[in-house]
């Protein structure tokens, strides 16, 4: 006998909604997500999809009514409870438009909690357009199968950043002038941690001092090779995840 296909399909769209999904609910879906549903993937009724909100899980959904602008998905089963999230922070200096997108996109992949921009005297881009940055973290959780979002927390400086820093967390900052080795470091320093990343100009002497100056503080060296800063942040997520047992 044939084998019965796997339901819902691995080709499932997936799709963050910024309400709460409730069981048994009837949403309406319009805008780009009904275009993106309608236009591109054709949908009709009876057709999957998977919603997920930041707060109560991954859902199954079916296409109960298909217009011409917008559709209605009837919730029928809780597919998984929201990810535990590992407590990790990216603060790193904003970048040009295009690396900063990409930083957020792979740190969303990555799994990070939380995402602060610092401000240093070397940042070449003061503002960001923070609507901009969450629409790629949405992208890059809807594409790689996360149920929580990372917070997108407003930029600081520097200085305000270490003036408040939490006694109880790490702060793993990638040191250009050399540093210990992250993944030893890492493993010996488990809890909650952040990773701070510098501008494409690094941080000034002063800077450097301020940070060494912090007792939770632990300068780290990436390897050998010089990375651009975007390289940089998605090397030291991945060697504190994995020192974390995510991966």
């Amino acid at each position: 006998m044939p084998a019965t296909p796997a339901w819902p399909p691995q080709s499932t769209p997936r799709l963050f909604l910024e309400a709460t999904i409730a069981p048994d609910a009837a949403i309406r879906i319009d805008g780009p997500q009904a275009h993106y549903l309608l236009s591109v993937l054709r949908a009709k009724p009876g057709d999957p999809v998977k919603l997920f909100d930041d707060r109560t899980g991954e859902w199954l959904a079916t296409v109960a009514h298909a217009g011409k602008r917008d559709l209605t998905l009837q919730v029928t089963d809780l597919l998984r409870p929201r990810e535990p999230v590992p407590d990790l922070w990216l603060c790193a200096a904003p970048l040009k438009k295009g690396r900063i997108d990409w930083t957020v996109e792979k740190a969303c992949e990555l799994g990070v909690a939380r995402i602060v921009p610092v401000l240093t005297r070397r940042t070449v881009v003061d503002r960001l357009n923070l609507d901009r940055l969450r629409a790629h973290a949405i992208e890059a959780a809807e594409q790689c199968d996360r149920t929580a979002l990372p917070e997108l927390a407003e930029p600081v400086k520097l200085a305000a950043l270490l003036r408040d820093w939490p006694a109880e967390r790490a702060l793993f900052f990638a040191d250009e002038t050399g540093g210990a080795p992250a993944s030893a470091t890492m493993a010996q320093h488990r809890g909650p941690g952040a990773v701070l990343i510098g501008p494409e100009g690094g941080f000034d002497a002063e800077e450097r001092e301020a940070i060494r100056a912090l007792p939770q503080a632990y300068g780290v060296t990436l390897g050998p090779r010089i990375l651009r800063a975007e390289t940089a942040a998605a090397a030291a997520i991945s060697v504190w995840m994995a020192s974390a047992g995510d991966w």
